[in-house]
């Protein structure tokens, strides 16, 4: 990956993070990275979990960030979060959710509980 799109990728990252934090949520981790993958976004509120996959785009000329996270990404998540909560400290939520954000310049869109 270029310099460049490493850049848009944490510019994006960045922008979410605070959009989750602007709704009250507390981000528990950004960038988790494990043998296995890596969890973009990790936070909570009301003990429900979120982790959230940023797909951030310079344009939507090649379509939006959701069109790439595939069955086999959703899944990789899944096997992901499992990790995440053997790590966990503290109370256990009682909700996971696994939120998509599509990033473009101009726009935030996140879809909730998107799987």
């Amino acid at each position: 990956m270029t310099p460049r799109r490493q850049a848009i990728g944490r510019s994006g990252e960045r922008r979410v993070a605070r959009w989750y934090n602007d709704r009250g949520y507390e981000i528990l981790a950004r960038n988790w990275r494990v043998r296995e993958g890596e969890l973009d976004i990790v936070a909570t509120r009301d003990h429900v979990l979120v982790i959230c996959e940023v797909k951030t785009r310079s344009s939507t000329y090649f379509g939006d960030g959701f069109e790439a996270v595939t069955r086999s990404k959703q899944a990789r998540l899944r096997r992901l979060a499992v990790l995440f909560l053997r790590e966990l400290q503290g109370a256990r939520p009682s909700e996971i959710r696994f939120d998509v954000a599509s990033v473009t310049p101009s726009a935030i869109d996140v879809i909730e509980a998107a799987f």
